[in-house]
């Protein structure tokens, strides 16, 4: 699964980091580091982080990919 944060959306809320620590990660107070490529094992956690986003700024595969074109 690949996904994309929209920063400019993104309100450093942290539920992503709380959930999927090792996918997300806040650097410093606001900014927000992501990777990508998520790993197998966290695809999980990381349905549940975009569920939990209050601002839906974490955009999952066939979102992803048209965003792309």
């Amino acid at each position: 699964m690949r996904i994309v944060v929209d920063l400019t959306r993104c309100q450093a809320y942290a539920q992503c980091v709380f959930l999927a620590p090792q996918v997300f990660e806040l650097h410093g107070e606001e900014a927000l580091l992501y990777r990508p490529d998520v790993p197998e094992e966290q695809l999980d956690r990381v349905r549940e982080a975009v569920v939990a986003c209050p601002v839906r700024a974490i955009l999952v595969g066939e979102a992803v990919d048209a965003g792309a074109e």
